[in-house]
């Protein structure tokens, strides 16, 4: 993983600008939608969110078919950094691999040991994510004294993360199944395939056309509809030559990052943080679920990305990059406690039914993630000063 900043790829480059944009807009976004909510118009905005249109509220929209999108993109990413990313090597993958188990699963320990035998034991999966737009954010305001190879681990934990995250929802928050709508979604993802590997179509309109019959599928099916986003990124033809521009999953990834960035995700934000903050808000932060939630979030997350790292190193199976110090590592650990887009939809799932416990867990979701920001925007500023001062001295 010892990336230098000119080897960046052109895909890699595009899509670190359109996240680090995105993640303004996604705290302007927050922050309008608890002011709305809070507000003397606050129920009727809470209300547009439930507006029945087609059969699904408007939150069900964008939750299960805007989102869908969002996953798409996840999937084309996750499928560039298999093929010629830090991922499509595996002595480059290991690190944030184990990056990524860690803080997958001490922050889900943290969780299910405070929660387990209660209620809410299903939020073990709220403080597992990581948000790639809000991480990449921090990264960019501390500019280019933050080495590459930082960057690019961190996407590509982040990716990881996001990967285990679907497998999650797809495993443990699927409520009633229906094999028959199952096997259509995995029929047309068959033809798909085929479409790809055999026909060699390169064609986008059959793909899409393909995906959105998937996405019904699945939304019969009892399995989250998105889970038909990352099923359909595979089913893409990908160019291993690195910005092959002429590649169906090149143009695509290139065409969703805007309308994801500035379209898809603020709408998310809008959709799902009209927390209302009533008198007892300082309580709610007392459950035992929200103290799982900001306890794996933000000591969980530093605390298992770190430590699997070291044991990784200390043990031979993978080294640093010659750029990047244990203070990096620990500072990355710390920015992947900001769960946002991906705690928030793994909240609407695990609590379904309980609009009171969504929202307390939302408001534990965008507290630690503000104190992670925060927290690991100081600390790597601390490590990247310390770094320079030290060469300069040397």
């Amino acid at each position: 993983m010892g990336t230098d900043q000119q080897h960046l790829s052109k895909s890699f480059q595009e899509f670190f600008d359109s996240e680090k944009s995105n993640g303004i807009l996604l705290i302007i976004c927050t922050v309008a939608s608890l002011l709305i909510a809070n507000s003397a118009v606050g129920t009727a905005y809470l209300d547009m969110w439930h507006t029945k249109v087609g059969g699904l509220s408007l939150e069900h929209w964008v939750n299960d078919a805007l989102m869908a999108v969002f996953f798409l993109l996840i999937g084309l990413e996750l499928e560039r950094e298999l093929y010629n990313g830090e991922l499509s090597s595996l002595q480059n993958a290991l690190l944030p691999i184990f990056a990524a188990i860690g803080g997958i699963v001490v922050p889900a320990l943290i969780h299910f040991t405070l929660n387990s035998g209660t209620p809410t034991q299903a939020g073990f999966g709220i403080p597992m994510a990581t948000d790639i737009a809000f991480v990449l954010g921090v990264l960019a305001m501390l500019g280019k004294r933050i080495p590459a190879s930082l960057k690019v681990f961190v996407v590509a934990f982040a990716v990881i993360d996001d990967l285990c995250a679907i497998i999650i929802i797809a495993v443990f928050y699927t409520a009633q199944l229906s094999i028959a709508y199952l096997a259509g979604a995995f029929a047309v993802w068959a033809l798909l395939l085929g479409l790809n590997r055999i026909f060699r179509v390169m064609s986008l309109a059959p793909y899409v056309l393909g995906g959105v019959l998937m996405w019904f599928f699945m939304l019969k099916s009892g399995i989250h509809a998105t889970i038909a986003g990352v099923m359909l990124a595979f089913a893409i033809p990908f160019s291993a030559k690195e910005d092959d521009e002429k590649s169906p999953s090149y143009r695509l990834e290139h065409f969703l990052h805007k309308p994801v960035a500035f379209v898809i995700l603020p709408i998310f934000a809008l959709a799902n943080t009209g927390i209302l903050i009533g008198a007892d808000w300082m309580q709610s932060l007392t459950s035992a679920n929200s103290i799982g939630i900001m306890a794996g979030l933000f000591l969980g997350k530093p605390l298992g990305v770190t430590l699997l790292c070291f044991i990784a190193v200390a043990g031979g199976i993978c080294r640093l990059p010659p750029d990047l110090k244990w203070g990096h590592i620990l500072g990355a650990g710390v920015l992947g406690g900001i769960g946002f887009t991906m705690s928030i939809f793994i909240t609407n799932l695990a609590f379904a039914e309980d609009a009171q416990i969504i929202n307390a867990s939302k408001m534990a979701i965008l507290l630690s993630s503000l104190m992670a920001g925060i927290c690991g925007f100081l600390w790597l500023k601390l490590v990247t000063n310390t770094e320079t001062v030290n060469k300069r001295s040397g």
